[in-house]
């Protein structure tokens, strides 16, 4: 019987997670990465803070919560098992006021039904012995939450997919999905090849390769830049983990923070702005096709016409390098203008419906042969292999096709 042939399309984190999996479950089959660019985690892979999220946000019992839990738990493994820079360097939510405290309550009894370790609620003294430079009236301790080069674990999971025999296509882009009676066809590049079963992670081009399959428009990817400050080698001492706002339910997004990397810099960010185009990475350099698609979106605008004071803040903080760093002064007081240089510029895959409301847990479609991730927020590169188990499992129950086989119908036989 002939081998089960199963293509992956999308090579950052998630993607590449996912064709790790598909070796680890299934035995002689081939297995296809293909990637559009010249490497793996080029986009949001290779271009977020590094954050291992711990659990503290996500609504107990939601899919969400669950795969961040066991997701930053497979990270701690594999990095310690393959030498990945990873660092438990803990994380405060900083309470300013006492609205923000009271909510600060409502976030520690979420992170305790999420079972995140060691988490605690600490006064003014206790900030100051973890963060000798911040201030604020409460704080919720996070000693877990952690740090990691992100690119770095995704070469090493493709490491250990090709080891298990797995292909990695770079330089491949994905232009039409085609599902026929026996076998899906892919296209990538010039070649046209037959695939048993096909799961798409594309990140910013989600919608666009389901769309290419035949699927619904909806949930749209809209995307979003984040653009980070860098503080001075000399003032890195000032943040010796991460320090993070209380969410305010007003606004859509987190809001700027201080983040200690895996290589000892720190980010101050992001701010969030609509993108001017899905990898416009340069502010110079506007996708026009990208931009026609957002602003012709109606669900756009009728998500920007309920957030107008967010609007008006992060435009603030996009346009003024002085209004970006006060923000941050609330929490880290000795920060100056001057201690900050221009960094790195992220830009989120935001899924959004036509009613203009984000798409806030995870989005998978399809049909029994082939799987789109259409959205993976937040924390998608915590739950990265949590979310590969979820997928494959269901895609290969749904496909009919045997774990550890690569046979479909069929599933080995305890001896």
């Amino acid at each position: 019987m002939s081998r089960t042939r199963v293509a992956v399309v999308g090579g950052g984190i998630i993607g590449t997670a996912v064709a790790r999996q598909l070796t680890r479950s299934l035995d002689h089959a081939e297995v296809s990465l293909f990637e559009k660019e010249d490497r793996l985690a080029a986009h949001q892979t290779g271009h977020n803070s590094g954050v291992v999220h711990a659990g503290l946000y996500y609504e107990p019992g939601s899919l969400k919560a669950k795969l961040c839990t066991r997701g930053g738990q497979l990270i701690r493994q594999f990095a310690q098992q393959h030498h990945v820079p990873y660092d438990e360097c803990g994380k405060i939510v900083v309470a300013l006021d006492e609205p923000q405290s009271k909510r600060l309550e409502a976030l520690h009894a979420r992170s305790v039904a999420n079972g995140v370790p060691g988490v605690r609620i600490i006064g003014p003294d206790e900030i100051g012995e973890i963060e000798p430079h911040s201030r604020g009236v409460r704080a919720l301790h996070s000693p877990r939450t952690a740090i990691v080069d992100y690119v770095a674990l995704t070469n090493a999971l493709a490491d250990e997919f090709r080891g298990a025999g797995g292909a990695i296509w770079l330089k491949h882009a994905a232009t039409r999905i085609e599902e026929g009676d026996r076998a899906v066809r892919l296209s990538v590049g010039d070649r046209t090849e037959e695939f048993d079963l096909v799961i798409t992670c594309a990140g910013l081009q989600s919608d666009r390769v389901a769309r290419a399959a035949g699927e619904q428009a909806d949930p749209r990817i809209v995307p979003f830049v984040g653009d980070y400050f860098l503080l001075a080698p000399a003032k890195t001492h000032l943040v010796r983990g991460l320090i993070y706002p209380v969410p305010d339910p007003r606004y859509p997004f987190l809001g700027i923070h201080a983040t200690r990397r895996i290589d000892g810099a720190v980010m101050l960010g992001p701010n969030v702005f609509l993108s001017m185009g899905r990898e416009a990475y340069e502010p110079w350099q506007p996708n026009l096709r990208d931009l026609r698609d957002a602003v012709g979106f109606a669900g756009f605008w009728r998500f920007a016409s309920r957030n107008l004071p967010a609007a008006l803040r992060e435009s603030r903080t996009a346009l003024s390098s002085r209004s970006f760093v006060s923000e941050v002064r609330k929490y880290v007081p000795d920060i100056r203008a001057a201690d900050v240089d221009r960094g790195p510029r992220g830009i989120r895959a935001q899924a959004m419906d036509a009613r203009g409301r984000l798409v806030d847990e995870f989005a998978i479609s399809g049909t029994d042969r082939v799987v789109h991730v259409r959205n993976a927020p937040s924390p998608g590169a915590t739950s990265a292999m949590a979310i590969a188990e979820h997928i494959v499992t269901a895609a290969l129950t749904r496909a009919g096709i045997g774990p550890s086989t690569g046979r479909t119908g069929e599933s080995r036989q305890s001896p």
